[in-house]
C-alpha cells in the first residue's frame, strides 16, 4: 500500500474515512520470544488486510509467510483492537484508515529461516519500548502483557 503514517490519539491525526479488516499474528518460539518485522522504519508484529473472499486464518498464514517467512499455525485468538484513537494514514492516495486488527496467536514454536534483516524477537522478560511500533501502545501492550513482557512508557 505505500509509506503510512501511525497517528495515535494526535489532535492533528486526519478524520479516518475507511475501515479496513486486517489481522496479525504474535508468534513466539521455545523461549517465549515474540516475531517482530521492520516496516516503514517501525517494528510490528506480522499482519496485514484480509483479501476479499480470503478466511481470517488463511490471510494471517500469508501474511506471517509473506513479511517473515515463517510459516505459522493459527492455535488461538489473541484478541480484537478496533481503537477509533488509532488512525493510519496512507501518503499515496490519502486514505485514512481506523485501526481495526483480528490478533491470533501461534504457539506452536514455528520453523524460522536465515533472514534477519526485517525481524527480530521479543524477549519475554524484558521491556519493550513502544516508542517505534506500528501497533498502539495499548494494543501492543495488551499483546506483550499476555506474552509475559510489558512495554516501557
Amino acid at each position: 500500500m505505500g509509506r503510512r503514517i501511525d497517528f495515535y490519539d494526535d489532535p492533528v491525526a486526519p478524520r479516518p474515512n475507511s475501515l479496513v479488516p486486517s489481522v496479525n499474528v504474535v508468534v513466539t518460539n521455545e523461549a517465549g520470544e515474540i516475531l517482530m518485522i521492520r516496516r516503514n522504519g517501525n517494528w510490528a508484529i506480522p499482519g496485514s488486510a484480509i483479501d476479499l473472499g480470503e478466511p481470517l486464518p488463511e490471510a494471517a498464514i500469508r501474511e506471517t509467510l509473506e513479511e517473515t517467512g515463517v510459516r505459522c499455525e493459527i492455535t488461538g485468538l489473541t484478541g480484537t483492537y478496533t481503537d477509533p484513537k488509532h488512525v493510519i494514514l496512507y501518503i499515496s492516495d490519502g486514505e485514512a484508515r481506523q485501526e481495526f486488527s483480528i490478533v491470533l496467536a501461534d504457539q506452536r514454536r514455528p520453523r524460522t529461516h536465515d533472514d534477519q534483516a526485517n525481524r527480530q524477537t521479543i524477549k519475554g522478560r524484558n521491556r519493550l519500548r513502544t516508542g517505534n511500533l506500528c501497533l498502539p501502545s495499548p494494543v501492543l501492550a495488551s499483546v506483550c502483557l499476555r506474552w509475559g513482557s510489558g512495554p516501557v512508557e
